[in-house]
């Protein structure tokens, strides 16, 4: 069978990755996969992607890079990314993986107004959610972990927006019938989350928030966490019941 790729753009600060793990990790329990499924690529450390025929589908992660750097490993990966939809491959991007799959299609990304989102969100489905294949099981409101600068803040023509947060218009969205990719982090759990708001305790204060009441507000996230499941059952990489 073919494997399923995790294309990595970045890697866990050494804190969190040295308690909590790293990436490809937290994706695949996410998913449900076991490790001989999965083949991780490093596209951040130069490692070149397969062609998009030799996999089941792709899982693209977060980094602390930014999409509008425009770095050559980035411009590459968009440039799979486009073969891939050519061919419709099963894919599913998350934060920086969300954004780059933006940009790849011909949407906009930059920095989201207003500063970081960070911490346990509510998140809310659109009517094209609510009608979604894969979204429609989701509830009208259900919560996500997020910690980002950047955003989409134009989506490509023709991608359909299925879910918002109160700062962000553009948390989750289909670009295609194989092809979707969340703001939010569906693979963290509350540990992960509280451990990047440690991290990012000084920034949250300086941009004017109380990072203790984000860290106070972080809570289980256990729909957005089946989000990744739901999608690794509906493409065949996992089984359906269980």
């Amino acid at each position: 069978m073919k494997p399923v790729l995790i294309i990595r753009t970045g890697r866990a600060p050494d804190r969190i990755r040295a308690r909590h793990g790293d990436f490809p990790h937290w994706f695949r329990l996410g998913a449900g996969l076991h490790p001989q499924q999965l083949r991780i690529v490093d596209v951040a450390a130069g490692e070149a992607l397969p062609a998009a025929q030799e996999v089941a589908g792709a899982i693209i992660t977060g980094s602390a890079a930014m999409v509008t750097e425009r770095l050559a490993w980035s411009e590459r990966t968009a440039g799979w990314i486009r073969d891939a939809m050519d061919v419709e491959l099963p894919l599913f991007g998350v934060c920086y993986g969300h954004q780059l799959m933006a940009h790849a299609l011909g949407g906009r990304v930059d920095y989201l107004p207003g500063g970081r989102e960070i911490g346990t969100q509510a998140i809310e489905l659109s009517d094209a959610g609510a009608q979604d294949p894969l979204a429609r099981g989701l509830p009208a409101s259900f919560r996500a972990h997020t910690t980002h600068e950047q955003s989409v803040i134009e989506p490509p023509g023709g991608a359909a927006v299925l879910a918002r947060s109160a700062r962000d218009p553009h948390q989750l969205l289909r670009y295609g019938p194989h092809a979707l990719s969340a703001q939010f982090h569906p693979e963290f759990n509350a540990e992960v989350m509280r451990a990047y708001i440690r991290r990012k305790h000084a920034d949250i204060r300086r941009e004017g928030a109380d990072p203790q009441q984000v860290f106070s507000a972080v809570a289980a996230t256990p729909i957005a966490r089946r989000l990744l499941r739901q999608f690794s059952r509906h493409h065949r990489w996992t089984a359906t019941t269980g």
